[in-house]
């Protein structure tokens, strides 16, 4: 634990109380993380399916060992403020929740994220009061902590086979009332249930792009009450689309176009330390 992580902390915390919305970008290693930064956003995330994805896996084939050892590849790599996606913790028991968000703390993260998903296909989502319980572990771990670390709730429903969304407010408030300081439900199918669920909670909402049509424009969802905005994999999926199209004009045209629109070298390099 450092000053400088303080100061992150405190300055992703202001983020959230600010006036407006912010773009919150997830990078899957150091040179994407330098770029982001170099581009001028104020806070980045973690990826679990990126991070999966680094390590040739499919999302949640990762360890908690791995996912928090991405994490700190990433913390390390900029100044700005990071907050990791912890997938449910990494264990069902509250205890678990309570230890991983103690390593992400000493991995350098000012942030992460607990949600409902249990990974059981029997079982896709935690009944409400464990999923509560965990979070509150969440927490209240968090709250130990020498530093503001901000805990994000997340409601997987729209994700998992349970388009509830009743339910997902439900669970939100119940993540809420645990102490979360923002929630997220990814996969929200419009505008007005955006809206809807933003005016059902009193704390700041994390809205997730990157599904088709289901991904609105910033000044929409700023205006539907969203304070954050987070990519998910959709910018690793965009810079693996542009690999795949290149290797396949390569092995199927035997063309070099794809070189035409990359970016110079010079200009990469920019982004990365001597």
């Amino acid at each position: 634990m450092t000053s400088s992580q303080i100061e992150k902390a405190d300055r992703f915390h202001a983020l959230h109380e600010d006036h407006g919305f912010f773009v919150i970008a997830n990078a899957w290693d150091a040179g994407s993380a330098r770029i982001l930064a170099g581009l001028g956003f104020a806070a980045l995330a973690t990826s679990s399916g990126a991070s999966a994805g680094v390590l040739g896996r499919r999302d949640g084939m990762v360890t908690r060992e791995e996912a928090l050892a991405h994490a700190r590849a990433v913390v390390e790599a900029t100044d700005l403020p990071v907050s990791a996606d912890l997938e449910k913790g990494f264990d069902d028991a509250p205890e678990g929740v309570a230890e991983t968000i103690r390593l992400a703390a000493a991995a350098g993260l000012v942030g992460g994220s607990i949600e409902d998903f249990s990974g059981n296909p029997q079982r896709p989502l935690y009944d409400l009061a464990h999923a509560q319980e965990r979070v509150t572990a969440a927490v209240e771990a968090a709250r130990r902590l020498p530093f503001r670390f901000t805990l994000t709730g997340r409601a997987e429903n729209f994700l998992r086979g349970n388009p509830d969304l009743d339910d997902t407010i439900k669970r939100l408030q119940a993540f809420e009332a645990a102490g979360a300081d923002v929630l997220m439900a990814p996969g929200l199918p419009d505008l007005a249930a955006v809206q809807t669920v933003c005016a059902a909670l009193s704390r700041p909402f994390n809205f997730m792009a990157g599904i088709r049509g289901r991904s609105f424009t910033v000044a929409e969802l700023a205006q539907a009450g969203v304070k954050r905005i987070s990519l998910a994999t959709s910018l690793y999926r965009a810079a693996m689309s542009g690999l795949v199209n290149a290797a396949r004009e390569v092995k199927e045209r035997g063309t070099f176009g794809y070189v035409e629109t990359t970016m110079p070298t010079p200009e990469l390099n920019s982004f990365m330390r001597s």
